[in-house]
């Protein structure tokens, strides 16, 4: 974990890199603004992995020929929020900012984070998102989960984007996930956020690293790890199913007793013994997902390995 020191900057900039399209634009948008600022400030580039080498010779070439930019690399792709933990352990500021690399975010709407730095946690909200309605519609999707699971802030839309106080920091980096998740280990240390409208501009170049089977496995974080929303659905449905048998069993019994009236057939009962049985594996599934979790968090593997950092 970072300590702050007397020589600390008062800004730290972490971006998570996966084959970023345009570092050198980044970067000088980043020392455009903080140098306005006044902020004394560091930039620290997590190379999440990159398959293209290209990516962490920039990297070393920015740390190489600018004093304020820091690089790590990864061992492998761990994931932009592992990455973006790996970035906030390295940072030293008091303040942290988290922004992507493929310059959907604006460097230039930086101070608008600045000026509300007096809140724990501010988020940049997007006003119009840059991204196919088939992603906004996950996105916002998403965002009810995130308020029912984790317990955002009402009216608050999340972002990576984002300014950190470091409080908020080290009480994150205390807490040790096999699965982070940004916005939960956010909220579990303070809700005292704000949003602020900012840009979002398309890609520079590429397509976005994340994959159908990224965003599933982020959300199974989401609702697995972070909440036991699954085994309370299971648990109420089997309360209703097994409620609905005995009056259904009530019934029958009633019927055969009252009025000598048998049921029949065998396709009813077959229907009701496999609905049963699915119920059961199904909660069974469930169940050993929590304990697959569980078992990763216990061996307490960490969440990344740093393969080298710049010279």
């Amino acid at each position: 974990m970072a300590e702050t020191t007397a020589g600390s900057p008062t800004v730290s900039v972490v971006v998570p890199v996966y084959n970023g399209p345009a570092l050198e634009t980044l970067a000088d948008g980043i020392e455009s603004v903080l140098s306005a600022s006044g902020h004394s400030y560091e930039i620290v580039f997590i190379d999440d992995g990159s398959p293209d080498p290209r990516t962490w010779e920039a990297l070393q070439r920015l740390s190489q020929q600018r004093e304020h930019v820091r690089a790590v690399q990864l061992t492998r792709n761990f994931g932009q929020q592992a990455a973006t933990l790996c970035g906030l352990s390295e940072a030293r500021g008091s303040i942290v900012i988290t922004m992507d690399d493929d310059l959907q975010h604006d460097p230039a709407d930086i101070p608008l984070l600045l000026a509300q730095s007096d809140h724990d946690v501010v988020i940049g909200e997007f006003a119009k998102q840059k991204q196919p309605p088939l992603r906004r519609a996950a996105s916002a999707a998403k965002g009810v989960f995130d308020r029912v699971i984790i317990g955002t802030p009402a009216g608050l839309r999340l972002s990576s984007f984002r300014l950190l106080r470091r409080t908020v920091v080290d009480g994150m980096l205390s807490m040790r996930t096999p699965h982070p998740f940004m916005p939960a280990l956010i909220f579990h240390v303070s809700k005292d956020a704000v949003g602020v409208p900012v840009r979002h501009a398309r890609r520079a170049a590429g397509r976005s690293g994340y994959t159908l089977r990224k965003l599933l496995a982020m959300f199974s974080n989401l609702v697995i790890n972070n909440s036991s929303i699954l085994l309370r659905v299971a648990a109420l449905a089997g309360m209703a199913f097994a409620a609905l048998s005995f009056g259904l069993a009530a019934v029958v019994i009633y019927r055969k007793l009252a009025h000598d009236i048998s049921v029949q057939g065998w396709t009813s009962l077959f229907a009701a013994t496999m609905l049963m049985g699915g119920l059961l594996l199904v909660s069974v599934g469930i169940i050993g997902e929590y304990l697959i979790r569980i078992i990763a968090t216990s061996e307490a593997k960490p969440t990344y390995f740093v393969r080298r950092r710049s010279e």
